[in-house]
């Protein structure tokens, strides 16, 4: 996570957060942090407002007949977990995601788990059509306490060049 702190009058002082286009190298590793611990009443909240009927999410009883004995966490709020633990890195300065690819799950999580995450910097290219911002593709996997791969997917997204971020208003 990149942190600085700008100052916004004198003697007054914002945090702000996050990497521009000029920061991002191909083949560089971020560790995400902090780690995050998933719990059952997490998991029931994300079904519950995403509307995903699947039984393996909230259903004790008809999990525990499944190969996994038990109820699973929702892989969309796996996905979401780890873009959210990954915004402050590599999206912070974002202008606009342009598409997420290759989502890949490769081992389930249950509640009681910790999720950890890093993106690794894959590509990076100018802008054709803004040359305020450039193009960064990475690739974020997520791993359980054990050190399982649970989760990867390939993210592109456009970012502000430095000296072109949205500016927070005062009182922002």
């Amino acid at each position: 996570m990149v942190q600085t702190h700008k100052e916004v009058a004198p003697g007054r002082f914002r945090e702000t957060f996050g990497r521009y286009f000029e920061d991002f190298e191909p083949g560089h590793i971020y560790e995400h942090r902090p780690n995050r611990t998933i719990t059952e009443t997490e998991n029931t909240w994300f079904t519950l407002l995403t509307m995903n009927q699947h039984p393996m999410h909230f259903d004790a009883e008809y999990a525990k007949h499944s190969e996994f004995g038990r109820c699973i966490i929702c892989s969309p709020f796996t996905v979401a977990l780890m873009v959210g633990m990954s915004v402050s890195d590599v999206s912070q300065k974002a202008i606009a995601n342009l598409g997420w690819k290759e989502i890949k799950l490769t081992y389930p999580l249950f509640a009681g788990d910790t999720l950890s995450a890093e993106s690794e910097v894959l590509d990076k290219r100018e802008s054709k059509s803004r040359p305020n911002a450039g193009i960064v593709t990475i690739r974020t996997r997520g791993f359980n306490q054990d050190g399982k791969l649970v989760c990867e997917f390939d993210r592109t997204m456009l970012i502000a060049k430095r000296g072109f971020e949205v500016e927070a208003k005062a009182g922002y």
